[in-house]
């Protein structure tokens, strides 16, 4: 159950859910940011949720988490992917003192807010933004879905300094597995069992074991895993699409102002991708489709 995220839904209601506990792939993010024990667990936290949240859609390309204000934790990102690849980034001022105990809310500060961004590999870009106005992640998401979606949705994410787990459960809209009546009784259960677990349980029970342990009443049904991975999507070739975006000029100006060599730093995976004068000028005379 390490690193994996189970679908699931109720088999005789129109409710499903996930089921998401990161080990391994939570403590690679961690390496590569040096954070207080506050703000690894935040961290935690958006990547527990990016993994929820990725499989309520579909499609193929990438799934972006972001929180962002103007407090001591000014910035937080986690991304997943449709291939299950997670990685992520936090911010933090410097100078600033992370007290043990301070809200999603009071980190991020003034003009906080939450940002759900769905990038697919083909079509539209979506963006979905609302304000952050509760304490913790888990209540800011559910004002996401209540506001943007409409969609019932209620989560529970617990973070450790090593592993990280969650549940979401949603309502299905337009099926009729049972009357309205019922579904509503069954969704009062489910937040109810649901609510009554633990960071322990979350943590540490098997998937399918916890599943029957909360929901046994309710028959939940597993509509198949996934397994979790860190996995950057940085390289060399994205780096100097992003130059020749810039344009000649500005690439060749830069390249004078930073002493003969452009460097590209991958704040994800903390790579450097290195491109001196040859390398530029290689870019700027290439073919388009020599870059891939």
């Amino acid at each position: 159950m390490s690193d994996q995220l189970e679908r699931f839904i109720f088999s005789k209601h129109d409710i499903r859910g996930q089921l998401v506990t990161l080990t391994d792939a939570y403590r690679e993010v961690l390496e590569h940011n040096q954070l207080p024990l506050p703000v690894q667990k935040l961290l935690g936290e958006f990547l527990a949720a990016a993994c929820l949240l990725s499989t309520t859609l579909k499609f193929e390309g990438i799934l972006m988490l972001q929180a962002r204000g103007e407090g001591d934790v000014p910035l937080l990102v986690a991304e997943c992917t449709h291939h299950s690849d997670v990685r992520g980034l936090a911010r933090v001022a410097e100078g600033a003192e992370i007290p043990e105990n301070a809200t999603l809310r009071e980190l991020v500060g003034n003009r906080g807010a939450l940002v759900i961004t769905v990038d697919p590999q083909e079509g539209e870009r979506y963006q979905g933004i609302v304000p952050l106005e509760k304490d913790t992640l888990a209540e800011c998401l559910e004002d996401y879905f209540t506001q943007s979606e409409q969609l019932q949705t209620r989560f529970w994410i617990e973070s450790s300094e090593d592993t990280v787990g969650g549940i979401m459960l949603q309502v299905l809209p337009g099926n009729n597995a049972a009357t309205p009546e019922e579904n509503e009784d069954a969704w009062e259960t489910g937040v109810h069992l649901a609510s009554t677990v633990t960071a322990e349980e979350l943590h540490n029970l098997p998937h399918d074991e916890l599943l029957v342990r909360l929901f046994h009443q309710l028959e939940p049904a597993s509509l198949g895993t996934a397994n979790i991975r860190f996995k950057c999507s940085c390289s060399a070739e994205r780096s100097a699409r992003a130059l020749i975006a810039m344009g000649a000029e500005d690439v060749y100006q830069l390249l004078e102002e930073q002493g003969g060599e452009i460097t590209a730093d991958c704040q994800f995976c903390n790579k450097t991708y290195r491109f001196n004068r040859e390398k530029v000028e290689e870019l700027f005379n290439a073919p388009p489709h020599t870059l891939h």
